[in-house]
Order: C-alpha cells, then structure tokens, then sequence
C-alpha cells in the first residue's frame, strides 16, 4: 500500500511542476516596470521648483521653461503620454516624491542625504562653484585653470558672506583679499565696478552674468573643482534597476550629443530676457 502511494505521488510530480513553472511564467508575464504604469495613467507627473535658468514658471500663463521642464517633456514624449507639472517648492520637493505626488522630481542637485530617501538619474548638468572675471584685468594671468593661479597678493575676490561658495573659497585662498558681501548682486556690481577682481558664485549662476556681458566677462571651472555636483532627475526609490536605466539612458544620449548644453543656452536666454 505504501508502495502504491509513493508510485501515485511520483506520477503527479511532473503536472504540479508544469502548473507551478507556467504560474511563475505568466506571473513574470504579468508584472510591469513603473514607466508601463505610467504609460496606463497617459501623464508623466513633474515636481518642479522654479530656480532659473533650470526651471522657470511664467506667472500669468503659469506655463513651464527651462531646460529641465524641456526634459521632463522629452522624456514624456519617449513613453508617448503627455506631461503635467506640478507646483512645489524646495523645502517639500523630496518629500513629495516620496509620498508618490509625482513621478520625477526636477533638478536636484545629487547629494548623499538625498541619495538616502530618493534616487537619481545620472547627472544632465555637473554644478560646481565657479569664478567669474574681466578678461582685460591686468592683475591676472592668462590661461588660469586653478584657484592658486589667480591666489595673488593684491588681487580680492568678491563671495556672498555665509554661503556654499563662500566656505568653497576660503578654504583653499591663501593670498587673495576676500570680499564677503550680503547678496549675490552686491558681488556682481562689485566686479563690474572694479572694487573686486573676481566673482566666485554657482556655476549656473555665473553663467547666466558671463552670457548678460559677452564683451569682457570670462567664467573658469577651476580644476580641481569647487563643490562639484550633479543636477539630475529624482526619481522613486522603489524604481527598479531596469526603469532606472530608462531614465539613464535617456539622458545619456541627450548629453553626448549636445542636445543638454543647446536646451542650457536657450533656457538663460529666456532668463536674461525676462531679467532685462
């Protein structure tokens, strides 16, 4: 009798097998990437904070700019749905990705403690701290590339006191005059009037004062860098490996080619114009 059973049980072995291994298969069949859900609900949904030139919001159409919101609409356009943004601010922009408010959060800047509640794209644009000076000051040498070749007794460089580029600086000045000032305006008036050699400011920033005044004004990304970081998507942290590398992929292609920097240069001329 015990022999019969072990025969009987052994004979069904195989179908269970079959049943479970076409289970597996039509449960792997079944199971759909985040972007798949995405394309089901047609909208791609952004968080965007305004920070110009990375992302802009007119206040009478309240339509979106910038090159990040040009992205984000790319990328809707990838997965064939249309793009809705949506309004926050700096303080709730990863809270509000996490709370599954949105499926991209725009142009933030990759930091380890964000990196910990959220994930990132790679990096569509590298930020770092810059300087900014007259290309026709005497007091500096041409073809600087380091902080220690424009360090010179007599020449003072211009920061606004208690930011990141002011402790970016002074820790690696040692001869210059540093000239702490309130706001980033107070900086840039003091270069353009000569009361400082050099502007030190946000590489996006500086960018925008170098394109303002072509004629003279000259930006340096010192090497090695200041405070360097990547400006990426957020993106949600339960987002698999493979949707992931949808984003990155995305982006990869964009950067190689150029397209990044062309959508860079026609957000701050659209930022210059609405500043002028």
């Amino acid at each position: 009798m015990f022999s019969k059973l072990i025969s009987s049980a052994l004979r069904t072995l195989p179908a269970a097998a079959l049943m479970l291994g076409l289970a597996g298969t039509a449960q792997a069949q079944t199971a759909e990437g985040y972007w798949q859900g995405v394309q089901k609900a047609g909208v791609l949904r952004c968080g965007a904070a305004v920070a110009p030139p990375y992302l802009m919001r007119d206040p009478a159409s309240g339509e979106y700019s910038g090159f990040f919101a040009d992205l984000c609409r790319e990328f809707g356009d990838v997965l064939e749905v249309k793009t809705e943004f949506v309004d926050t601010t700096w303080d709730n922009i990863v809270a509000g990705l996490q709370a599954g408010k949105w499926d991209l959060s725009l142009a933030l800047n990759r930091t380890p403690t964000r990196a910990m509640a959220v994930q990132f794209s790679i990096a569509a644009f590298e930020y770092q701290v810059s300087l900014v000076y007259n290309k026709n000051n005497p007091k500096l040498p041409a073809g600087a590339k380091a902080v220690s070749d424009i360090d010179l007794d007599g020449v003072t460089i211009a920061v606004m006191s208690g930011s990141a580029q002011d402790k970016s600086i002074s820790a690696v000045v040692k001869k210059a005059q540093i000239m702490r000032l309130p706001t980033s305006d107070e900086t840039r008036l003091a270069l353009t009037s000569k009361r400082a050699d050099i502007l030190v400011d946000a590489s996006d920033s500086n960018q925008l004062f170098t394109q303002a005044n072509p004629d003279w004004a000259v930006a340096l990304n010192p090497q090695p860098a200041l405070a360097k970081q990547g400006v990426a998507f957020g993106l949600p942290q339960q987002l698999s490996a493979a949707d992931k590398e949808v984003v990155d992929i995305f982006l990869e292609e964009r950067v190689a080619t150029g397209h990044v920097e062309d959508l860079i240069r026609k957000a701050v001329d659209e930022t210059l114009k609405t500043t002028n």
